[in-house]
Parts: structure tokens; C-alpha cells; sequence
């Protein structure tokens, strides 16, 4: 077997990307460049790597994705060699980031730049995910680390634990349970329910009210938590939620307030996913110490929250 680490890190990249358009361009080589070191590693396994699609978009196949998880392990490994015999020793290295959709607005930037300042040479790339996707990128190594809910994760990753927040019921600033300290999941229930249309969030959410013994009125999904935030505040109905923007104003300017909920619910967990069976390179470690710090400083606590 001849394979180099060229091939290997054009390989990363596809999988990385999932497509080789995008691929060539983070490189800045010619799409036929990745297309030709996919097929050289392809030919000396003998077996597919990538599964094609129109466009120039690829996937892993299930063997594929054992070879991007070695090639990851020999391209770390090597960095770290060549580090030995360079007079900088500033950290470095490149990896992906996968973030639930709605947490990543509100803390991956101000990560980001936390991380920046003190690594400037450590590149993230950045991943949007639902709770559907997000497990299986981890599984598949299309990402390296992921924030998010304690939602549908793989058995097999590791996890370090970012925060631990409870339920609050977002509602329109006028509505005449904003004007208690608390309310209750069955105070809640005598109105629409507004919930967004993610995998697992809204089964999530009437799980709940399930253990408070109480059904919703009535149940209303939307695509995102924005859109979910903006039917509140016009008084389409009440939300259950746990992400919490530092801005209490809907997109199109409508005033919200949270309360915390009084029935006695388990909190939900934010977790930092990863595989666990591998050593971190340091670039990783270092951004999941820089995650942890945001959190605990910016993040709400049940005890804290308004």
C-alpha cells in the first residue's frame, strides 16, 4: 500500500465537505486533484471509499468512514511529528464543528473568538445540525465535535457536560401569565402550544407535559426556534423551551418574557460530543476548555435565571 498524506488530507477534506467542489476551494487545488487521490485510495483497498451523487457531492460508505476515522488519527499524529522539528510551538490544526441549529447562534461566534485570540492558527470549520443529523455526522466522522442537547447521541461518543438548563415558557409580554413569577405546565396547557418541527424537540417538549399529567389545548410546529420565538410574541400561543437569546425580542420587534415553570421537571443537559475512542488533538482540547469556560460564564443556571 502507497498512500500519502496528500491523499489522506484531500480525502478528509471530501468527507469534510461532502462534496469535492467545496473541498478543492477550502484547498485550493482542483477539483479533479481530489477526485483523482479518491480514486488512488480507493484502488489500493479495492473497495469504494465515497459514494458519488450529482453534483460533485460525495458520502461516506460505511468502510469509508473507518478510513477517514484512521486517516484522521495518522494526519494528527504526523502534525505532532512535524511540530517537533519546528521552532514555533504555537498550537495548531483544523477540525469540524457540528452545532444543534438553535444553540449555535448564540454561543459558537463568541467561542470562536474566544478561541482566535488565544490559537489564531487553529481553524474550525462550522456545521449547523438538527437533533436527526447530528449524532450520525459524530458517528460518521463528519464532524469532530458537537454542542448539543443530551438529544439522540450515538451510544459510542463521549461527552463533556457544557451546562444544565430547565424548561421556561416563553409567552407575549402582555399575556396575563407574564405578570406571575412562575407558571405551571397545566396553566400552560389551556393554551396553543407552539413548538418547532425538529426531530425529537417537540416529542421532547410534550414529554413533558406528560409527566406534569396534562395535554396541550392544542399544538402548532414551526421550522425554527425564530419563527417559534415571532408566533409567541403575536399572540398565536405559549412555548416551552430551553434555548434562551440574551434578547428578549422576537424578530419583528415583538416583546417576550420567560418564567420559569413550577412543576418539578428534569433539566436538560448541553453537552460536548466526541469520539471518545481516540486521543484529542490538542487544538480540540483547547476549544472544549474555551466551551466550558463560555458557558459557565454566559450561560444561564436554573438558580440564576430570570
Amino acid at each position: 500500500m502507497n498512500l500519502t498524506l496528500r491523499q489522506l488530507r484531500y480525502a478528509i477534506a471530501a468527507a469534510r465537505y461532502a462534496n469535492l467542489t467545496e473541498a478543492s476551494k477550502a484547498l485550493h487545488v482542483s477539483q479533479p486533484s481530489i477526485s483523482m487521490a479518491i480514486n488512488q485510495i480507493e484502488e489500493c483497498f479495492g473497495r469504494p471509499v465515497f459514494v458519488r451523487q450529482r453534483g460533485a457531492g460525495v458520502s461516506l460508505t460505511a468502510f469509508g468512514q473507518t478510513v477517514i476515522v484512521k486517516a484522521k488519527q495518522v494526519i494528527v499524529e504526523m502534525d505532532a511529528l512535524q511540530s517537533l522539528a519546528e521552532e514555533s510551538t504555537e498550537l495548531n490544526g483544523e477540525f469540524v464543528l457540528g452545532c444543534f441549529e438553535d444553540l449555535a447562534p448564540y454561543c459558537v461566534p463568541s467561542i470562536l473568538s474566544r478561541l482566535a485570540t488565544k490559537y489564531p492558527a487553529i481553524t474550525v470549520v462550522v456545521r449547523e445540525e438538527g437533533f436527526d443529523t447530528i449524532g450520525r455526522r459524530l458517528d460518521e466522522g463528519a464532524i469532530d465535535l458537537a454542542i448539543t442537547y443530551d438529544l439522540g447521541l450515538p451510544a459510542t461518543v463521549a461527552t463533556t457536560l457544557l451546562c444544565e438548563l430547565a424548561p421556561q415558557a416563553l409567552l407575549p409580554a402582555d399575556h396575563a401569565l407574564a405578570r406571575q413569577t412562575s407558571v405551571t405546565l397545566a396553566e400552560l396547557a389551556q393554551e396553543p402550544l407552539i413548538m418547532t418541527d425538529q426531530a425529537q424537540s417537540w416529542q421532547h417538549v410534550l414529554e413533558l407535559f406528560h409527566l406534569a399529567n396534562v395535554r396541550p389545548s392544542r399544538a402548532v410546529r414551526t421550522g425554527s426556534f425564530e419563527l417559534q420565538r415571532s408566533m409567541v410574541a403575536n399572540h398565536f400561543g405559549i412555548a416551552v423551551a430551553y434555548s434562551r437569546p440574551f434578547g428578549d425580542v422576537s424578530y419583528d420587534g415583538r416583546p417576550l418574557v420567560r418564567r420559569p415553570i413550577s412543576d418539578p421537571l428534569p433539566l436538560q443537559r448541553i453537552l460536548l460530543a466526541y469520539d471518545g475512542k481516540n486521543a484529542l488533538p490538542g487544538s480540540q482540547l483547547v476549544f472544549i476548555d474555551e466551551a466550558k469556560a463560555w458557558f459557565a460564564e454566559m450561560w444561564p443556571t436554573p438558580a440564576s435565571a430570570d
